[in-house]
């Protein structure tokens, strides 16, 4: 009997068998079709090396103690640890450390925001530069003295290379609006320039790695006031990682190596999260007052009305 195709399979597929396939694509990351084919983005590293190489090269990378890749038991259990647990484990922490250290010296170089942002789209210590569309570094006036900080882009940032243009830009616009701001008086950015897949919430090693490059754009800008817009954006910057519940509405020093004076930062809800939740818009007000009554004059003497 000849084997089946592809195309057969897929044509066998019942129409639940088939959602649940697409749904698992989306999990997955896979939630928009771009082009007619498929794109391997990364055809030169699978092919490099063989699974034996990438075994041997992985023990010397974890400087933290880790075990052997000798097969061993858990403590207090008879199951067996398979030997890629401890390796990969040890590497991820000792990779991102240099990765991090690589990206603050580049970081630290940049004198200007142009040089900035040609460091980061060349940086490769970060693997959502492999699988982001676009590098999404910022939208408005870079030469404002009001800075608003996000967490990551999403589908439509990623395809426009841009921050907020999507739903929950078109919320932030009115925010702007309900204090008398605009995008052409502010500058708008995020703790990671490229997207994560299915849009899922940034890892702590990709935060770690692209922190410098965030902290060089705080630096260059030179902003009197932060707006930090969500629970990710508040704890990168701050350190602090009390919930976005406790954090809104509490200003913060944020101390900016570069900068002489530290940098006063007001976190608040971000708009996808007033997207989902209408009534904690209420809150979010009562923080959009409390940041104008802080924005550099003449922004300060605005009218304000809610429009949220």
């Amino acid at each position: 009997m000849a084997a089946l195709t592809p195309d057969d399979r897929a044509a066998r597929l019942s129409p639940e068998e088939a959602l649940a396939l697409l749904a698992l694509q989306r999990d997955w990351g896979a939630d928009e079709g771009l082009t007619e084919e498929p794109v391997d983005r990364f055809p030169s590293r699978l092919a490099v090396a063989p699974r034996e190489a990438l075994y041997a090269a992985l023990p010397s990378v974890d400087q933290s103690g880790a075990p052997e890749p000798s097969r061993g038991r858990l403590r207090g259990s008879s199951a067996l640890v398979s030997p890629a647990v401890p390796i990969v484990a040890g590497a991820l922490r000792g990779v991102a450390r240099p990765a991090a250290t690589q990206a603050a010296a580049l970081a630290a170089a940049c004198t200007t925001l142009a040089e900035l942002r040609a460091a980061i789209a060349g940086f490769e210590g970060c693997a959502l530069r492999d699988t982001a569309t676009n590098l999404v570094f910022s939208d408005g006036n870079p030469a404002a003295r009001i800075m608003l900080v996000g967490e990551a882009p999403g589908a439509e940032e990623d395809r426009a290379g841009l921050p907020f243009v999507g739903a929950s830009g078109q919320l932030l616009d009115r925010m702007l609006g309900s204090i008398g701001l605009d995008r052409t008086q502010v500058l708008i950015t995020n703790i990671l320039p490229w997207r994560p897949p299915g849009n899922r919430a940034p890892s702590e090693a990709e935060i770690a790695v692209c922190l410098p490059f965030l902290l060089r754009h705080i630096a260059l800008v030179a902003p009197e006031v932060l707006l930090l817009l969500g629970a990710t954006a508040a704890r990168a910057i701050t350190g602090n990682s009390q919930g976005i519940r406790r954090l809104r509405g509490q200003w913060q020093s944020l101390a900016v190596p570069g900068l002489e004076q530290p940098v006063p930062a007001l976190p608040t809800y971000h708009p996808a999260y007033l997207l989902r939740t209408p009534l904690a818009k209420r809150e979010a007000w009562t923080d959009l007052l409390e940041f104008k009554s802080r924005l550099p004059a003449p922004n300060r003497h605005q009218a304000d009305y809610p429009v949220l």
